[in-house]
């Protein structure tokens, strides 16, 4: 399959009186039209930073200081705000993570869909009005709902609304900023099962963000696992999951208990995240790691290929 979007060597800085903290990390990664890429990791690991990046929603503090990324081929930092008007939502859209701060509360649901549609085609309200109800009609919910308003819908018929406006434009590919995460878990996999049966319509390529890899072990066709801003496993999705190599992979998945067979002793990560404005000589990880050895207080260790598309970032492999 052919890479839709290549992120090369991109690093993205917060810019504060205190210093700079790098939140994104020389991350590269790219996603094959038609794919399901999951990035995970822990809050402040720099999983939605990367997503803002992608579409340039970064505002102040917030600086893109190196990388490119190519959508199609097309260095998306280059573009101007005519292009990049363009490319949002019509190429790329995002459900970010809280339906109910996505939705405008004082306007309805209809006006909030038509608005996406009026401001990238050229069609009436009528036709735009149609278009809004059929939208809501894939995403399961009435087009009575037009006329109502996001506080007179539940949690997970508002994160549907957000889909549907996602959706608008039939982008190549929708990022999904941890989309499930208020929600409880019935209907989380209602929304996520629509989300296979969409996917397989329009056939879009899907950024799952989450911090649940053992969702994102059902989902995706490859996993990324974030630390510190800093990629430092990424694979396929069975193979992260089967068997992970970096001990922080291997963390993650050992404090989320299993639904079948015997119960097993579920372990935390000790320690707390790295403070970016004061980042460790070597290993980001090394103050957490049980693992931890001289080389990985010397030297950062860098991606690198120990199987077939599986690359992992640690001096013990």
């Amino acid at each position: 399959m052919a890479n839709l979007l290549e992120i090369n060597n991109l690093c993205v800085d917060y810019v504060t009186p205190n210093g700079v903290a790098r939140a994104v990390n020389k991350v590269s990664v790219s996603i094959a039209e038609g794919e399901t890429l999951g990035i995970a990791g822990e809050s402040g690991c720099g999983k939605s930073t990367l997503a803002f990046a992608i579409s340039r929603l970064h505002k102040a503090p917030a600086l893109i200081s190196e990388g490119e990324i190519l959508y199609k081929g097309e260095d998306v930092l280059k573009m101007n705000d005519k292009q990049l008007r363009a490319f949002r939502w019509n190429e790329v859209s995002v459900v970010f993570q809280s339906a109910m701060n996505s939705l405008n509360p004082v306007i309805t649901i209809g006006e909030q869909l038509t608005d996406v549609i009026l401001a990238h085609k050229k069609v009436s309200l009528k036709q735009a009005t149609e278009k809004a109800a059929e939208l809501l009609q894939i995403v399961g919910i009435h087009p009575d709902r037009l006329s109502a308003f996001p506080h007179q819908l539940s949690g997970g018929m508002r994160q549907r609304v957000v889909i549907a406006v996602a959706l608008a434009l039939e982008p190549k590919l929708i990022i999904m900023d941890e989309p499930t995460t208020a929600l409880d878990v019935v209907v989380e996999r209602e929304i996520l099962n629509e989300l296979y049966d969409l996917k397989a319509k329009f056939g879009f390529s899907i950024l799952f963000i989450s911090h649940d890899l053992s969702l994102m072990g059902e989902i995706a066709d490859r996993i990324g696992v974030m630390y510190a801003g800093n990629m430092i496993e990424l694979g396929e999705a069975h193979t992260v999951f089967g068997a992970p190599q970096h001990p922080y992979t291997q963390g993650l998945l050992s404090s989320f208990p299993t639904i079948h067979g015997p119960k097993e002793r579920l372990y935390g990560i000790p320690g707390n995240p790295v403070n970016l404005l004061n980042t460790p000589q070597g290993c980001n990880f090394q103050e957490r790691c049980g693992k931890c050895f001289a080389p990985c207080t010397e030297q950062d260790p860098q991606l690198k290929l120990i199987a077939p598309e599986h690359q992992v970032a640690c001096h013990l492999v």
